[in-house]
This record gives C-alpha cells, structure tokens and sequence, in this order.
C-alpha cells in the first residue's frame, strides 16, 4: 500500500466517525470505560501480587524441638528440612538469641528487669528453625512434612494475612474477568454498528468506487481503519487518565491501609506498571477495534 492510501484511508476512516459522531461516541466511551476497568484491576492484580511476593519471603515458619533435643539432633532436622521441596532458606535461633531479642523487644527502657534472671534463660527451650518457602501456597505441605520429623514439638504457621490477600486477589480476578467480558462484548457490539452504519451511507460511493475499478481491499480499508481509530482512542484516554492518576491513588490507598503503607517500598512503581500497561491495553483497544470492523465488513459490505 502507498502512502498515498494510507493517507486516504486514514481520511476516509476519520470522516465515517465523524459522519457517525453520536455511534462513534458511544464505542469510544465503552471502549474507554472496558480498558479503565482492565487497568484499573490490572494494577490491583500487580500491586497485590507484589505484596505477595514480599510476604512469601518475610512470613516464614518456625520450628521448635522437644525439651532436651541434642545439638547434633537438631542439624540432622535442619538438614532434612533443607532438602524439602520448596524450601529456600533456613535460619537458625539458639536460645540465647532467642532471649536477646525478646529482651531488646519486651525489656526497653527497663533492661533492669532482664538483668534480674541473671544466667538464667526463661527461653532456654526455644532454639528454632525459621524456614521459607518460594510460595506461600506450598506453606502448608511444608508444615505437615516438619510435624511429622522426631523431636519436632511445635511447627508455627503465620500465612493467614497471606491467604487473605490470595484469597483477594483471586476474587479481583474472576470478577475483573467477567466485567471486562460483558464490557468487551458491547463495545465489538457498538463497533459493527458504528461500521455498518458507516457502510449503508457510503453504499453508492461504493457502488461506484467498484465501477470505476477500486479494488476490493482498497473500498475495504477505509471502514478497518475507522475500527481501528475507534479501538485506539477509546484504549488511549483511560490509559492517559491512569497515568496522571496511578501515583494519586496508591497514595490514596496507602493513606487508608495502614498495613499496606508498611509495604509500600515493595510496590511497583509506575513505570514498572505501565511498562506492560500501555502496550497491553492499547492491544487489547486496537484488537477489539479492528475484530469488531473485520466481522461487520465480511457481514455487510459485498464487495
């Protein structure tokens, strides 16, 4: 194709939305309002699924051993532990440890009270293994393998807040996936009819355009471009708004959650975001458009 038809056909493709402005309004803002959802439960999905990531590596499982358990006992059950299926990381805590931190925690600021156990250690029974896994969802398998090994008196498991947020982001899930479907539907929907519309007012004009020889890929191009406008203007404008507004409402969210805000420095940025955004949601625009101009020109244009 020249770039004279190009340019002809990019023409043509403006004229028939501006023809039909009221049709070509109304596929524009579903369109619109279709990729402001997808972006908006695409960054939920991101920013929860990193919060994820980052609590499968801070949430981990402790291991405590039977009073009396020998030094040697416990590396053997560190080293099984170890060699587990989705086990990355493994620490140890003696006793002493143990005590150390709970006194730098529970004792500050009354350190006079720790001193008065003297060599004594209240925790001289809770040496442990901290274990983690690459997912949180393998946690609980991991769990029952420790529970079953000899002189292991206590596995702790801490992934409720985890499983809250899979839980969550599963939900956002199936149901961002069912409302983008409805929303896609409506806008192939208006799409054809925009295009058709466009077809019937030209369907002289086209009639003649074949008399005097047009191909039939160049009387086609004009209504597969007009699909194609329609789907890019209507997948840009939520995605500028998502631009200028993406830092707003994270803000916005972490004001409200406290418990996000201790997380926020594991959040995606922006650019992280929109570096998968932008092309995916201008895709899926563009797609939708052109599908949308395809079907309706095979159905109604015979050419």
């Amino acid at each position: 194709m020249s770039l004279s038809s190009l340019f002809y056909n990019f023409r043509q493709g403006f004229k028939n939305i501006w023809r039909n402005r009221m049709f070509s309004m109304a596929s524009i803002t579903t369109m619109a309002a279709c990729i402001l959802l997808f972006s908006i439960f695409f960054s939920i999905l991101i920013n929860v699924n990193y919060i994820i990531r980052t609590l499968e590596e801070e949430v981990g499982i402790s291991v405590l051993f039977d009073e009396g358990t020998t030094d040697e006992r416990i590396k053997e059950i560190g080293l099984t532990i170890m060699d587990m299926e989705h086990v990355t990381d493994i620490s140890f805590t003696s006793a002493e440890e143990a005590w150390e931190e709970f006194s730098r925690e529970y004792f500050e600021g009354n350190e006079e009270l720790a001193e008065s156990f003297g060599s004594d250690n209240p925790l001289a029974y809770s040496a442990s293994y901290t274990v983690h896994v690459d997912e949180i969802e393998f946690q609980s398998g991991v769990v029952a393998a420790i529970e079953k090994l000899e002189n292991v008196r206590k596995v702790n498991q801490s992934a409720s807040a985890v499983n809250t947020l899979i839980g969550f982001n599963t939900l956002v899930t199936y149901g961002s996936i069912a409302i983008i479907a409805i929303l896609l539907v409506v806008a192939v929907f208006l799409i054809s009819n925009t295009v058709s519309i466009g077809i019937s007012v030209r369907r002289h004009e086209i009639a003649i355009m074949k008399y005097i020889g047009a191909t039939d890929s160049f009387v086609r191009a004009p209504f597969i471009v007009e699909g194609f406008l329609l789907g890019a203007i209507g997948a840009a404008i939520p995605l500028v708004i998502m631009i200028f507004a993406y830092d707003k409402l994270i803000g916005f969210v972490l004001t409200r959650f406290e418990i996000l805000a201790t997380l926020s420095s594991s959040l995606p940025t922006a650019a992280q975001v929109f570096q998968t955004l932008i092309p995916v949601g201008l895709a899926l625009g563009v797609g939708i458009g052109l599908f949308g101009s395809i079907i309706t020109v095979r159905k109604h244009l015979s050419v």
